[in-house]
């Protein structure tokens, strides 16, 4: 009796192992994609969104964005965060970094001129249709981003400058750590009025209203393939996508100036 028993369970453990081998056999593990890391302006999120996939589709290499403001993104460089490439939303931070050896030499390049807008979100109940409408008694809160760590914020302060509004405004003045975050207090009606980048506020409801480009220096963005990229080549085909390909092309349909 015990004998058959044993026979028996060998039986079955054959079957169970013979049924295993005829199983579908498990699917193959996919390769991760190769990746690049890009630290950008706040001001770009918008229109990186929609540049990423389809840079990605074309060259398989898959960015992964990194959104701050300027300066910060800057020092974080400086203290040797991992980026790849630097797409900042002026000039001057990316010329630091070069003189100090942080970016892969000959690779900055002017990629876009950045638009200042005065963005009155769909819930202001104020009406304003000009930026000198900002003094008026009844605009509470008027948003930017601070000018000291933004190039869109300082550009604002510039631009009521020059119309003579600063002593006006500046009493209502919200200060944010980038532009994102200054549109975010236009969102959730905490400003009346926010200066921000024409390409975060194309889409959205409400009105736009294009600062006069003569009220404030050229908001000209650079870029720069970071010195210690691990992936300099990944990082020249991003750099060439904004440049010659159809990044260009994304960027001026979506709130910048690009060169001919």
């Amino acid at each position: 009796m015990l004998r058959q028993a044993r026979l028996y369970q060998a039986s079955v453990f054959a079957v169970l192992v013979l049924l295993g081998a005829c199983g579908p056999e498990p699917a193959p593990t996919q390769e991760p994609k190769p990746e690049i890391t890009v630290a950008a302006a706040a001001n770009l999120t918008d229109v990186f969104q929609r540049i990423g996939p389809r840079f990605e589709e074309l060259t398989g290499v898959h960015p992964v964005f990194s959104f701050a403001s300027t300066s910060q993104l800057a020092h974080q460089i400086e203290y040797s965060a991992p980026f790849d490439v630097f797409a900042a939303a002026d000039s001057e931070h990316v010329d630091g970094l070069d003189r100090k050896g942080l970016l892969v030499a000959g690779s900055r390049a002017v990629y876009a001129r950045g638009i200042l807008a005065l963005w009155i979100p769909p819930g202001t109940k104020t009406q304003i249709g000009r930026i000198q409408d900002l003094a008026n008694p009844e605009v509470r809160f008027v948003a930017i981003a601070k000018p000291e760590l933004a190039p869109y914020g300082e550009a604002a302060v510039e631009t009521l400058q020059r119309l003579n509004l600063w002593k006006q405004v500046q009493p209502k003045i919200v200060y944010a750590e980038n532009i994102n975050i200054a549109k975010q207090y236009g969102l959730s009606n905490n400003a009346d009025a926010v200066f921000t980048a024409y390409s975060l506020v194309l889409h959205e409801a409400g009105k736009v209203i294009r600062v006069d480009e003569t009220l404030h220096a050229p908001i000209d963005q650079e870029l720069g393939i970071v010195a210690r990229s691990k992936h300099p080549e990944r990082a020249r085909k991003f750099v060439d996508f904004l440049l010659r390909g159809e990044g260009k092309n994304l960027l001026g349909g979506n709130g910048y100036q690009t060169a001919p």
